[in-house]
């Protein structure tokens, strides 16, 4: 398959996309147009979302390794950022720094809400989702794992002589 570097508005919208739910949260519903797969992008991870009205964009996580950002095109609702809650619309940008707070987003408006996802593709993350008690640890071309945080084993440090 041949891809574009430009993508027009009219090829967007007649991308199908495609409708995910998220493996941890039934409830993190949204329909996604990956721009950059389109594109070619390896590096990052580039993606039209629609979250429909009560859903939220996925499990409450944050990343050790990977950035990512959004931005709100259409709509609004909360965003959940570590133990805060901030009313969100159109024209607000969202940071999420690696190692960072985990964080959220849900459509509590009257319609749907359009953002532009952008985030890191590196070859390694550890994801964190602090409301189910789970670490996902990812490693290109291998099978993730999913363990619980509390099965953690953190032995002590050695010592260097």
């Amino acid at each position: 398959m041949t891809r574009k570097q430009l993508l027009t508005r009219t090829e967007i919208a007649k991308m199908d996309g495609e409708n995910k739910v998220h493996f941890l949260n039934p409830q993190a519903r949204r329909r996604n147009k990956s721009l950059g797969d389109a594109a070619g992008l390896v590096a990052l991870g580039v993606h039209l979302i629609e979250i429909p009205i009560g859903s939220t964009a996925s499990e409450f996580h944050c990343h050790l390794y990977e950035e990512e950002c959004l931005f709100i095109l259409d709509g609004s609702g909360v965003a959940r950022i570590e133990d805060a809650v901030y009313q969100v619309e159109a024209g607000n940008f969202i940071g999420y720094p690696a190692g960072g707070q985990p964080h959220d987003l849900r459509n509590t408006g009257a319609g749907l809400m359009i953002c532009l996802v952008v985030g890191q593709r590196l070859p390694f993350d550890v994801a964190i989702y602090p409301d189910k008690g789970k670490r996902l640890y990812r490693m290109a071309a291998q099978p993730w794992d999913l363990v619980d945080i509390n099965a953690i084993e953190h032995p002590a440090p050695r010592r260097h002589t």
